[in-house]
């Protein structure tokens, strides 16, 4: 049973560490560039399109070198390689704000890509898994609590910045805040634990008792189906993050009500990931995030019979944001419970890449989609491939 001593001196000690650490990650590096952009292209000049690619390609990066991350993780520990990531974004954010031409403008963003991929959820997973093994999804649970209210965070205080500091200001801070809080954490204070995570093959325990089954291989059929399933359903998040609230927008719905019912998305995540950690922590995985996903089918086939009014996006927002809660804690506790302990950091990686690749592509389809046929089809392209993420979890066999 975890005791207080043991989040001050005990291994739970990295969920303090890491759940401050990916508040500064994705609160200064991910959150950031909804607010920064127009102020960087009225300031350097570049085309709105082109200062948002910086950010695609950030997240391409990402997803090219996410795959590297989670082995150096498994092997050396998240104290070793995750203090890189901070460091990383540290540079990557000084290099934003003497970026004066394009090129070196998205070199910047290649950078911080880069360090997003050694900071963000998929890097601290696997720095769980190296520390808990097998009883790792409590403590991913307890994170993604954490890591919930980063946007809370950041949205508020780059805005007060923002009126002091101006963006080159903000992103100093930034910086200095990666540098001199997340990388020290990450270095001298996340611990250095490593769980046994050989797996029993035998189909009963000492007592006679029926163990756990042993873990499958993280290749074949299996593996390529998770792969897909996480890679279809990052679709999801991205493209509606970034489109969602212009399409309630356009719908009719006037622009505090929308900025109200887009604020409901953070502690709807929340409490999706209070109440599993209360009352569903002992349900499989895979029935968690296959129910995720279809509460999230439920709610595109309401907006469409209900039709865009601000009730109907309410229960929308609501609905997406207990799905998206669930299914951050499936995609750590997915591939653990399925795959085992054992390389944990390594599998972790290989999914976390093609699901950033998908997330830098997204809100380019979505916009696509809905500038040449309509929102009402960008909004069912979003759900087809929250359908196909149902469908191959539902083909996974534990």
């Amino acid at each position: 049973m975890t005791c207080p001593r043991d989040f001050v001196f005990g291994p739970w000690r990295a969920i303090p560490v890491l759940g401050v650490t990916q508040v500064l990650a994705w609160g200064t590096i991910f959150y950031t560039p909804v607010l920064m952009v127009p102020l960087i292209v009225a300031d350097r000049g570049f085309s709105f399109t082109a200062a948002m690619g910086g950010f695609s390609a950030g997240l391409l990066t990402a997803g090219l070198v996410a795959p590297t991350v989670g082995t150096p993780i498994d092997r050396y520990g998240g104290h070793r390689v995750m203090p890189f990531g901070s460091l990383a974004g540290a540079l990557g954010l000084l290099a934003l704000t003497h970026a004066t031409h394009i090129l070196s403008y998205y070199a910047a963003w290649m950078l911080l890509g880069a360090a997003l991929a050694a900071s963000l959820y998929d890097a601290a997973f696997a720095s769980l898994g190296r520390i808990f093994g097998a009883g790792a999804r409590a403590p991913i649970t307890a994170l993604t609590l954490i890591g919930g209210f980063a946007s809370t965070v950041s949205w508020p205080l780059t805005y007060f910045l923002l009126q002091h500091l101006r963006w080159q200001g903000t992103y100093l801070v930034y910086a200095a805040l990666l540098a001199l809080v997340a990388a020290p954490l990450h270095a001298f204070a996340l611990p250095r634990d490593r769980a046994e995570t050989d797996a029993k093959s035998d189909a009963r325990s000492d007592e006679g008792t029926p163990a756990t089954p042993p873990p499958q291989p993280a290749r074949g059929a299996a593996f390529a189906l998770v792969v897909a399933a996480f890679a279809a359903y990052a679709f999801v998040p991205s493209g509606l993050s970034a489109h969602l609230l212009a399409i309630f927008r356009r719908a009719g719905i006037d622009a505090g009500t929308v900025v109200l019912i887009g604020a409901l998305f953070g502690p709807a995540q929340v409490a999706a990931r209070l109440g599993e950690l209360i009352f569903a922590r002992n349900v499989h995985p895979l029935d968690l995030v296959r129910f995720a996903i279809a509460l999230l089918l439920t709610a595109f086939v309401l907006l469409a019979l209900l039709g865009v009014s601000a009730p109907a996006a309410t229960l929308f927002a609501v609905m997406f944001g207990l799905a998206n809660g669930l299914g951050t804690i499936a995609r750590g506790a997915v591939p653990l419970a399925l795959f085992g302990a054992a390389g944990y950091g390594g599998i972790i990686g290989r999914i976390a890449g093609p699901a950033l690749i998908v997330t830098a592509i997204a809100p380019v389809v979505i916009a696509f989609i809905a500038e040449r046929i309509s929102d009402p089809a960008a909004l069912a392209a979003a759900a087809v491939f929250a359908a196909l993420s149902l469908g191959c979890f539902l083909l996974v066999r534990r």
